[in-house]
């Protein structure tokens, strides 16, 4: 049987794409951090659809974790015609106000355990196989203040759009997804108002960009960029000086700052 697999699934975006997929009729494979949280959303997905839906509960960070899920997949004989790469950490700080561990945890799940599972789930793809990667409007240019998260969102929509040449002709569907603001926590809905209509413009609901990045998929795009305000601040990011658009960028972060992990 194939399987969509949704990493980051208990998180807002992730969550919303499981929904999204379970009431397409999907099969699922979730992984998060919590056990706990992974056994609640797999009993609402029962609930609500009553679809088939496995988890296992992995520290994407350690690579020993990510081979113990790995065998478990192997062991239930899954593969998967869909695999969507959501898990991200969102830190926010001056370079040098991060530790060693946060510098390496923010580079280990956005850069390594996302490319590293998408290799290997792909080993275990069916013939036809879509794949959806969650990276951000932060990424399409370098950011004071937000410079590591905005390297591996760079990284993230560089690497998949290389794939997505790479595979065409092999079956293989791949899009990423560069959202704005996405309100899935509290910190986030705060950071949102604070940034007053530019921030209301820019933001999607997690349903809007599960659902719209399921559609731009199934139509083989390359980048998807939901809402049509984070368009038109995409074209202005291409055609405006860099000095000032970096100048802008570092003015308006450095007012802002958050942990989340």
């Amino acid at each position: 049987m194939s399987y969509t697999f949704i990493s980051g699934a208990t998180g807002g975006i992730g969550k919303a794409f499981c929904f999204e997929c379970a009431k397409n009729g999907d099969s699922l494979f979730l992984t998060g951090r919590n056990e706990q949280k992974l056994t609640q959303l797999k009993n609402s997905l029962l609930e609500k659809y009553g679809c088939d839906v496995e988890f296992f509960a992995c520290d994407l960070t350690d690579q020993n974790s990510r081979e113990k899920m790995l065998e478990y997949i192997d062991g239930k004989q899954i593969n998967f015609n869909r695999i969507i790469n959501v898990a991200g950490v969102d830190t926010q700080k001056a370079f040098m106000e991060y530790t060693k561990e946060k510098v390496l945890f923010q580079l280990r799940v956005n850069g390594e355990a996302t490319v590293c599972l998408t290799h290997a789930l792909l080993s275990r793809r069916e013939n036809e196989t879509e794949i959806i990667t969650i990276s951000s409007m932060s990424g399409q240019s370098p950011m004071p203040y937000f410079a590591l998260y905005s390297a591996t969102k760079a990284m993230l929509t560089n690497f998949f759009t290389s794939l997505h040449y790479e595979l065409k002709k092999e079956g293989v569907k791949v899009t990423v997804v560069l959202p704005g603001g996405v309100p899935t926590r509290q910190d986030i809905v705060e950071e949102i108002k604070s940034q007053g209509l530019w921030g209301k413009l820019s933001a999607k609901s997690p349903e809007f960009v599960a659902k719209k990045s399921l559609k731009a998929v199934k139509k083989n795009k390359v980048k998807y960029i939901p809402g049509a305000f984070n368009k038109f601040l995409n074209a202005i990011m291409k055609i405006a000086p860099k000095k000032i658009v970096l100048s802008f960028i570092a003015r308006r972060w450095k007012k802002h700052s958050k942990d989340a992990f």
